[in-house]
């Protein structure tokens, strides 16, 4: 009898309940297998925080036991992370061409040593492992060089396809190889975990095919410049905007230290392709009319909405907007930037600029029912797990894959942290890993959890008041003070009796505690904060954070 792999377990420590963060475990026997290291972007209630990543904590754990990272493409949801954990994972790192060289720059551009172990496959690579062979595939995406991964064990494939649409009018560099996926299929796939992130939505992605043509269309009616605003790393959308600039005879300014660097690096290796003279330096704008110019731009952390408000108000280093510009916003807003973007729309018509968004000018690239469809056609997996997408697009998922005839019992839509057993032809949960956010602001990873965060959240809603005294405990009076400072919490000039009310009131409470055989400062502090709190949620029915500072002199 064939000896079959005693133990299969998927581990999502991140990209299930939420968009971005992507970090999935698989686990062969003893070998560990890593795919992806994303970040994410934060939401609304995470105040001061720049970036998430996921929780590592279990791989630190198990770090001899990690054959690699696996990463899928060259965006950050699923890179981003590695800027992070450089230095805490000894492990090599495999991905495509491009997806290590724009990896790469990434850390040059942040100024971390690369100390990580790069190692470029291509989807014509097989790396053979103890207990698990690892091919790759090439998916259709909005960057280059994309694939989906392939962890091929005794008991058939794990398939993990990464971010993929199937866009029939992609060009070579884009095209996803469906006569590769379905020999997996044929072969035999044992459990599929699958993009979600449109799978709410009917129907096909549009193609880009369909964009491009708007776009020049666009380019033709435009008598103003033309601002083109992306992500740093929409591959594909930089080059629409490069092609339609050639087109119509206008010369390209690339705007934004990131996005400079993707280019370079792209064009360099040849994922780019633009007639010469078409790009020009910033320096150089001044020789061209309006009508001559096209912006190619984006903003820190290649995020274009920011940059754009910048421009408005006239803060941006390089570039203001002027009335008869055309603005086009090829981006989707992260999770929660919804309202960020509306602000920004409104801003620039404000300005007199003309503004662009949604299918004109810009297309998912992720695919929707029908696509999800035939990647489920084309593996025919024994088991089915929908990662990458919210709750709600999980189960979209879930539902789409029953359609095609998976068995209920054999989905599994997962949390952070669930450990998915296969074991004996049966899928099940079995316990649970350590798996979270590990929020970072500035150059401190970690050091913000979810006190300090709820710190912020009560600062941002009601400010906060100081309450500065000096003591003579020998002669038991107050030397200087009771002195109340307020950041936030009332205008001071227009709160004159509210603000000696309560200065009165701490000084009774120090001086009757200084009278006390038992002095402590612990107890004054304590009755400072529930004394002045109840007088001035009583007046003002706001909870400002109150901070007692006592010296002694």
């Amino acid at each position: 009898m064939e000896k079959k792999t005693k133990r299969i377990r998927i581990i999502p420590l991140g990209g299930v309940g939420e968009l971005g963060k992507n970090m999935y475990v698989v686990e062969v026997e003893d070998d560990l297998f890593v795919i992806d290291a994303g970040l994410m972007y934060p939401e609304d209630e995470m105040l001061g925080v720049d970036i998430v990543i996921p929780d590592i904590s279990y791989l630190k754990e198990n770090q001899n036991r990690i054959q690699g990272i696996f990463l899928s493409h060259g965006h950050e949801d699923h890179n981003g992370a590695l800027f992070y954990l450089y230095d805490q994972l000894s492990v090599p790192v495999y991905g495509t061409k491009l997806t290590i060289e724009l990896t790469k720059g990434k850390l040059h551009e942040k100024n971390i040593p690369n100390t990580i172990n790069f190692k470029v496959i291509n989807e014509n690579s097989r790396l053979n492992f103890k207990h698990a062979k690892v091919s790759f595939f090439q998916v259709n995406h909005s960057i280059p060089d994309s694939v989906g991964i392939n962890i091929e064990t005794e008991q058939g494939s794990i398939i993990y396809t990464g971010d993929f649409k199937f866009d029939q009018s992609a060009d070579g560099m884009y095209q996803a190889n469906i006569s590769k996926m379905a020999k997996i299929g044929e072969k035999g796939v044992l459990c599929l975990l699958s993009d979600s992130t449109e799978a709410e939505k009917q129907g096909y992605t549009l193609s880009e095919v369909h964009v491009a043509k708007r776009l020049e269309e666009i380019f033709e009616k435009s008598k103003g410049r033309i601002i083109f605003a992306c992500y740093a790393s929409s591959i594909n959308a930089i080059q629409r905007l490069l092609n339609a600039s050639a087109h119509a005879g206008r010369k390209v300014v690339i705007i934004g230290k990131t996005l400079q660097n993707v280019y370079k690096t792209t064009k360099s290796l040849g994922y780019i392709k633009v007639a010469e003279n078409v790009v020009i330096p910033r320096e150089e704008m001044g020789n061209y009319k309006n009508e001559e110019i096209a912006i190619l731009m984006s903003g820190q952390q290649g995020e274009p909405l920011e940059a754009l408000q910048k421009m408005v108000r006239k803060s941006h280093k390089f570039l203001h907007i002027e009335k008869n510009d055309t603005v086009l916003i090829a981006a989707s807003p992260h999770r929660g930037g919804e309202l960020f973007l509306i602000r920004t729309v409104d801003m620039l018509f404000r300005a007199g600029a003309t503004v662009i968004t949604g299918q004109r000018v810009h297309v998912s690239g992720h695919g929707r029912e029908e696509e999800l469809k035939l990647m489920i056609n084309l593996m025919r997996p024994n088991f089915f797990i929908p990662i990458h997408g919210e709750y709600k697009m999980l189960i979209a998922h879930a539902k789409i894959a029953e359609k095609m005839g998976i068995k209920n019992e054999s989905i599994h839509i997962p949390d952070k942290g669930d450990i998915i057993e296969i074991f004996d032809g049966r899928m099940r949960q079995n316990g649970r890993v350590t798996a979270g956010n590990v929020l970072i602001d500035g150059s401190g990873i970690g050091d913000v959890g979810n006190i300090v965060l709820r710190d912020r959240k009560v600062l941002s809603q009601d400010g906060i008041l100081i309450v500065v005294v000096s003591l003579n405990r020998n002669e038991k009076k107050i030397a200087s003070g009771p002195e109340i400072i307020s950041r936030g919490f009332v205008y001071v000039r227009e709160s004159e009796e509210l603000m000696g009310q309560a200065t009165k009131l701490v000084k009774e409470i120090v001086i009757r505690n200084l009278k006390s055989q038992s002095f402590e400062w612990s107890n004054v502090k304590q009755e400072m904060r529930e004394s002045l709190g109840s007088y001035l949620f009583n007046k003002t029915k706001r909870k400002p954070m109150i901070i007692p500072i006592i010296m002694e002199v």
